[in-house]
């Protein structure tokens, strides 16, 4: 009887310390002026294979990934409630990061992880389905979600939200945002580029930052895979060492035991390059990141001359109403067009024709007047917002790299040292003999 009433209070415990998490998890999306990072904790905890049927009926492998939250205030009061867990597939990181893009043109969106296998040195599998492979980009897939949740902005959306706490449903809640139908084509991009005539000083500077940011990452991670690929021949060969000194111990008496000796020194020095370029591949995760984040600032730039293309041409089409108007008014043509020589063989328009487009002219200009003004002061809240999530974003970046870089000298450095003490060991041995 007591450990029925015992398993009922754990089980109403249980229940309570559920609720309460449920309850905590929805007043997350109400406090403001913090980011959601600091309201709760968030983790890919671990990746799935599992295989079913795509959207023609085809029969296909994929990767699950499984996300867990807990509201940060539930750990601060000592009650540890078990986390919310949900699988999302790789698809659905994509479809919340091309959200995000759009409803908020102005910001350096962080990247995804790679979908397939790049900068890979030859013994390496670039196989998306590779276990090493998977968890790498499980890491990448948390590190997108630790970056969203501490953006001062992104971090607050709602559909961020229901995508750490809605399994079912969340992909219908972002379709019916309507956000496809206000993503820019990559040709309007590109045709902006080219016809653009006043483009935002500094995020022409900043776009030509980001190709030279994308240039310099992607040499180095070429130059890292080929000497990724050395080194690992090099730790190899001295597994050779390992084997002519154990077969070579076995003819010798007196020096057979400092040769063996020396032999397993070589061959555990062989064996630890795995670790090692396992451990380089952090690093190269990490630059691989900002070799996305390059275009991601790109895409921020490419928004405004747009956005600037788009104030242009509205301008020109108001200046051409203007003129119109005046042509109409004065009935002096300055320019040559068919309704001037229109005019000059059939005469001039009556009274009551030229004052209703006189009338239709006024409206289209002060129509024209408004979509200026509109365009123009979109046009400067791109480049403010935007410069001001730059400047953010560039902070991050030197950071970032300034702790990768010093930290992959460090492994360098470490290696080093066990290199020179692997031989310091065959030394004394070869000294015993």
């Amino acid at each position: 009887m007591a450990e029925d009433v015992k398993g009922e209070s754990v089980a109403s415990n249980d229940e309570s310390d559920r609720a309460a998490s449920d309850e905590s998890l929805s007043n997350t999306m109400l406090t403001e002026g913090s980011c959601l990072l600091r309201r709760m904790e968030i983790c890919v905890a671990e990746a799935e294979k599992r295989s079913g049927k795509n959207a023609v009926s085809m029969q296909e492998t994929y990767t699950v990934y499984l996300v867990e939250t807990r509201p940060m205030d539930a750990i601060a009061e000592g009650r540890n409630p078990p986390p919310d867990s949900l699988w999302r597939r790789y698809s659905e990181f994509e479809l919340l990061r091309n959200y995000l893009i759009v409803t908020y043109p102005y910001i350096v969106v962080p990247p995804l992880p790679e979908k397939r296998a790049e900068f890979v040195w030859h013994k390496l599998s670039a196989d998306n389905m590779d276990p090493d492979f998977v968890e790498r980009r499980r890491i990448g897939l948390e590190n997108f979600l630790l970056r969203v949740a501490s953006h001062p902005v992104l971090s607050n959306n709602e559909m961020l939200y229901h995508f750490l706490t809605k399994e079912h449903g969340w992909k219908e809640m972002v379709y019916e945002t309507g956000f496809q139908t206000k993503a820019d084509s990559r040709l309007r991009a590109l045709s902006a580029t080219f016809r653009v005539r006043s483009p935002h000083k500094r995020l022409v500077e900043m776009k030509h930052y980001s190709d030279g940011l994308q240039s310099h990452t992607s040499q180095l991670l070429r130059a890292r895979t080929r000497v990724a690929d050395r080194l690992y021949a090099v730790y190899k060969v001295h597994g050779n060492y390992g084997r002519v000194f154990s077969e070579w111990s076995a003819i010798e008496k007196e020096m057979g035991d400092g040769l063996q000796s020396a032999g397993h020194h070589m061959d555990a020095y062989a064996a630890s390059v795995d670790d090692i370029l396992e451990e380089e591949e952090h690093y190269a995760d990490q630059l691989k990141e900002y070799l996305s984040y390059a275009e991601a600032l790109r895409a921020v730039c490419r928004k405004h001359e747009l956005s600037q293309f788009e104030l242009e041409m509205a301008s020109q089409d108001l200046i051409s109403k203007k003129q119109q108007r005046e042509e109409l008014a004065t009935g002096i043509v300055r320019t040559f067009s068919l309704k001037g020589m229109t005019n000059k063989l059939f005469g001039q328009e009556a009274p009551e024709q030229r004052e209703a487009k006189l009338n239709l002219l006024e409206e289209l200009i002060a129509e024209g007047e408004e979509t200026v003004k509109e365009k123009t002061a979109e046009c400067d809240e791109h480049a403010e917002k935007a410069w001001a999530d730059i400047v953010r974003f560039k902070d991050q970046k030197d950071k970032d790299l300034k702790e990768a870089f010093i930290n992959y000298a460090l492994m360098q450095i470490s290696m080093c040292k066990k290199g020179i003490q692997v031989w310091s060991n065959a030394k004394e041995c070869f000294l015993k003999m």
